[in-house]
C-alpha cells in the first residue's frame, strides 16, 4: 500500500498540508481522485447519509456533484491531535433550478498510518443565498492559502 503524506502524527504544518490537499482535491468534483484519498473501508457519516468503502464513496460523490452545480468549497483545520483533525468548512453551489445555497460544516477526520482517511464525520447546514452574495468562486487562489475563511 502506498503512503499518501503528509503521515499521522500531525503537526501543524502537516495537519493544515492535509486540509489543503483535501480542497484541492474536492474541487477538482472528481469523485475518483477524491476517494483516492480514503482507505478502502473508509466509514463516513454525511449529514444523514452513511457511506462505506471506495466504491460508495464515489458513488455518493458522483450523485452530490451531479446536483451541486459549480460546487467550490474552502477548508479550515480547526484542529489536530495524533492521527485525527478537525475541520471546519464552506462550500457554495446552486440546484437545477439556479437556487444558491451556502453550505457550513464541521468535519471529524481519522487516518491510518499510511494517511488514508479512515473515518469522516460530517455535519452539514445549508442556507440560501443570491447569486451576488457568493464570494467562493473556484479554488482557492495561491494568496488566500493558509488563511482562514470568515464565517459570514
Amino acid at each position: 500500500m502506498a503512503d499518501r503524506p503528509p503521515l499521522p502524527p500531525f503537526t501543524r504544518e502537516s495537519a493544515a498540508q492535509k486540509v489543503q490537499a483535501a480542497e484541492d482535491a474536492w474541487n477538482t468534483r472528481d469523485p475518483h481522485k477524491v476517494a483516492l484519498a480514503y482507505s478502502e473501508d473508509s466509514v463516513w457519516r454525511n449529514r444523514d447519509t452513511f457511506v462505506t468503502g471506495r466504491a460508495e464513496i464515489v458513488a455518493f460523490l458522483t450523485a452530490k456533484w451531479r446536483r451541486e452545480l459549480d460546487y467550490a468549497l474552502r477548508k479550515d483545520l480547526w484542529a489536530f491531535d495524533g492521527n485525527r483533525i478537525a475541520v471546519r468548512f464552506q462550500y457554495e453551489c446552486h440546484d437545477a433550478d439556479g437556487q444558491w445555497w451556502r453550505s457550513y460544516g464541521n468535519e471529524l477526520w481519522e487516518f491510518d498510518e499510511h494517511g488514508l482517511m479512515t473515518r469522516r464525520e460530517a455535519g452539514i447546514n445549508d442556507v440560501p443565498i443570491e447569486q451576488r452574495q457568493r464570494r467562493i468562486h473556484g479554488p482557492r487562489p495561491e494568496a488566500e492559502r493558509g488563511r482562514s475563511f470568515p464565517v459570514r
